[in-house]
């Protein structure tokens, strides 16, 4: 058995609400093992939320929709329309004790970006930096969400389907280990939608972390996202 968060649509102040879900896990690294315990930790959920749509959002998921919205798939286009995925602009943005922001991550493999070893030997992470703008590292999963949901946001059409869900996992993901999920930032887009508040949340990102996080900063930025980047 094994533990794992749901992410729920919410409209409380956070946007979403956590559930940890008990389940039966199915070791083994094949998508064949990990759709099976996704298979069961959604029946698991839908024994207690049986009115809820729930979606798996990884490279694992058996929807084409959660593939999609992976952010090992999810991909930022530049001016000069190079793809950078949100897992390797993420990487790329760190600024570490001893190094960073390692900007060449931008344009290699998500997973090759994210295994680096300078990501894992360069002390700890003390800020990020993205297309010229600096952010810090609070609120924790402030910096991975703002880029998660403005890089969602260029996508119609994977944002109106994601409107269909009230819940979302991602396999992958051990609150133990990470801090980061996209199935939180896909229950953030979706719950700012339903209240009309992703316009005001996506104006910078202050904004974002005003609407969001609840906390207000005096100096607002108002560049648009990725303004200046090639």
């Amino acid at each position: 058995m094994a533990i794992r968060p749901v992410y729920m649509v919410s409209f409380d102040k956070l946007f979403f609400k956590k559930e940890d879900i008990q389940f039966k896990y199915f070791n083994g690294f094949s998508v064949k093992q990990k759709q099976k315990s996704i298979d069961s930790l959604h029946e698991a959920y839908l024994k207690r939320f049986n009115a809820h749509k729930i979606l798996e959002i990884s490279s694992k998921s058996d929807n084409e929709l959660g593939i999609k919205l992976s952010a090992f798939n999810l991909k930022i286009i530049t001016n000069k329309g190079k793809a950078i995925s949100v897992e390797s602009a993420f990487q790329a943005s760190k600024v570490f004790e001893n190094g960073g922001p390692y900007t060449d991550l931008l344009y290699v493999d998500s997973r090759i970006s994210k295994k680096d070893q300078r990501i894992r030997n360069s002390g700890s992470i003390v800020g990020f930096k993205f297309d010229g703008r600096d952010f810090e590292t609070e609120p924790k999963t402030f910096f991975y969400n703002w880029l998660y949901i403005n890089t969602l946001n260029l996508y119609k059409d994977l944002g109106d389907k994601l409107m269909e869900f009230d819940a979302f996992t991602d396999i992958e993901f051990n609150p133990k280990k990470s801090l980061n999920c996209q199935a939180e930032a896909a229950a953030i887009y979706v719950s700012l939608r339903r209240q009309n508040l992703l316009d005001e949340a996506l104006k910078d990102k202050d904004s974002f972390k005003k609407v969001v996080y609840q906390l207000d900063n005096s100096k607002v930025e108002q560049s648009s996202l990725f303004s200046d980047m090639d």
